[in-house]
């Protein structure tokens, strides 16, 4: 397995004349598949373990949400057309003639993640749910099963990721979660779940466009929906503030116009009630931002089996080993990290694995690499393992 410690000689996003982040909040429609495609994979997941011991082979990770239709007004409104959300992949559907609920899984999970997270949408009412799980396939499920020490990998594909997160990249993640955390929504009940934050950073300016679903109940007239966004405007900036913005300018819902049809104001707080569609995989990357000015892997994290799909397990594992080397390698200041499956081959042997740091001293570059080969072989031999994690709840984005 060749293993490549190399410096980092591109200049960092930060040092450029400007940059770009975006990230899409708990509540945008891609965020929803990406959330109940996980949530099932995780089920199911549990289910097996449960029932036969071991994670059976599964990848749920093609979900589709089609747009409702929902009639708004100040202090009221109704929805008309449900949001409908398709579930469709793979699972192993039966066992020594044990049947696993497969449908019964993915509408059970989708509706208590709904319910749980998004506090104005009632999952019985406002969503249809439409599961579209088959078997496996046998040469999957073959290959699964097989084991040559680690689990052998599900596909040929690559992760990637990158430490630290700089400062407009700080900025853009704390902004949507400022906005979507329980006590914002105690101060602002009208701020709906579903939040998109826009970074632009030019030379020291951070310039933030966010795009913020207010709820209708809460909004008594036009003027009050105007002193409700200025009143997240200025949450949005103070929370810029507090993770290191200096300049900051905040724009809130631009494309409102002057009536009630013209503004972001919904029933349930989501613009999928309306039209919005989404899709698993069109979101955020493993670390919950899209950096267009990073290396960036376009392979679906969510839904993915956690025991053999490098699709998840690589973009997983490279953001472990980038953030390690910095914490663990004194001359490093930043990490990316590149890894690459191959098909049939054992996860912890993946075809390449590329690594590039940057130094505070470039001369400190031969006393550091071999440190770092340590914590990229550590982290490589723990990937058989990850999967405790992963069913456990840990987080993904």
């Amino acid at each position: 397995m060749p293993i490549q410690i190399a410096l980092l000689d591109a200049p960092p996003p930060a040092a450029l004349p400007i940059e770009i982040v975006e990230r899409k909040g708990l509540g945008h429609p891609d965020s929803i598949c990406d959330a109940l495609a996980d949530t099932l994979s995780v089920a199911l997941s549990r289910f097996y373990l449960e029932r036969f011991g071991t994670i059976l082979h599964h990848n749920v990770d093609k979900a589709l949400l089609r747009g409702g239709a929902a009639r708004p007004r100040f202090g009221g409104g109704e929805v008309l057309q449900p949001i409908e959300l398709y579930l469709a992949g793979r699972a192993t559907a039966e066992v020594g003639g044990v049947h696993v609920p497969l449908e019964e899984l993915a509408l059970e999970t989708s509706r208590d993640w709904l319910k749980r997270h998004i506090r104005h949408l009632d999952p019985a009412r406002h969503v249809r749910i439409h599961p579209l799980l088959r078997p496996t396939s046998a040469d999957l499920a073959d290959l699964y099963g097989r084991r040559h020490g680690a689990p052998l990998a599900n596909d040929t594909s690559f992760g990637v990721g990158y430490a630290p997160l700089d400062t407009l990249e700080r900025v853009v993640l704390a902004v949507e979660r400022a906005l979507n955390e329980p006590a914002a929504k105690a101060r602002h009940p009208e701020l709906g779940e579903d939040v998109k934050v826009m970074g632009l950073r030019t030379g020291e300016t951070i310039r933030l466009t966010a795009a913020c679903a207010l709820v209708s109940r809460h909004v008594a007239s036009l003027d009050d929906y105007r002193e409700k966004k200025s009143g997240i405007a200025r949450l949005a900036t103070v929370a810029a503030r507090e993770a290191g913005a200096g300049e900051v300018e905040v724009a809130v819902n631009t494309a409102d116009g002057e009536t009630q049809s013209s503004i972001y104001l919904t029933v349930t707080g989501l613009s999928a009630e309306a039209g919005d569609d989404g899709q698993v995989g069109r979101g955020n990357r493993r670390n919950g931002l899209i950096t267009p000015y990073r290396p960036m892997s376009l392979e679906a994290t969510a839904g993915k089996n956690p025991v053999t799909h490098v699709g998840k397990l690589y973009n997983i594992i490279a953001d472990r080993i980038a953030h390690a080397i910095v914490a663990e390698v004194p001359p490093a200041v930043e990490a990316c990290c590149w890894l690459m499956s191959r098909i049939g081959d054992p996860i912890d042997q993946p075809q390449v694995a590329d690594v590039k740091l940057r130094l505070e001293d470039a001369d400190a570059f031969e006393a550091a690499r071999p440190r770092a080969l340590e914590v990229v072989q550590d982290n490589l031999r723990g990937l058989s393992a990850l999967w405790r994690e992963i069913v456990g709840g840990a987080p993904l984005w």
